[in-house]
């Protein structure tokens, strides 16, 4: 069973702390934090790990096909 994960929880994942950065998209956590666009725990000078990007993968220049990278792991899901 894949761990679950409140909004509240994922939070956490902000790359503090000694927490690894995480991310939610269409119900799928994933975690960026050995992904070269992550590592300085600001995407794209727009996004902050410890969130929920459904909403603003739609203006984003790639589409959820990212998720696939080899350094984008499925974690959990979002509940």
């Amino acid at each position: 069973m894949e761990q679950e994960f409140t909004e509240r929880q994922l939070r956490n994942y902000n790359g503090e702390r000694g927490y690894r950065m995480y991310i939610a998209h269409a119900g799928v956590v994933y975690d960026v934090t050995d992904c070269p666009k992550w590592r300085r725990g600001l995407h794209e000078n727009q996004h902050w790990p410890g969130q929920d990007l459904t909403d603003a993968l739609a203006d984003a220049p790639h589409t959820a096909s990212v998720f696939a990278h080899p350094c984008c792991k499925r974690v959990g899901v979002l509940r």
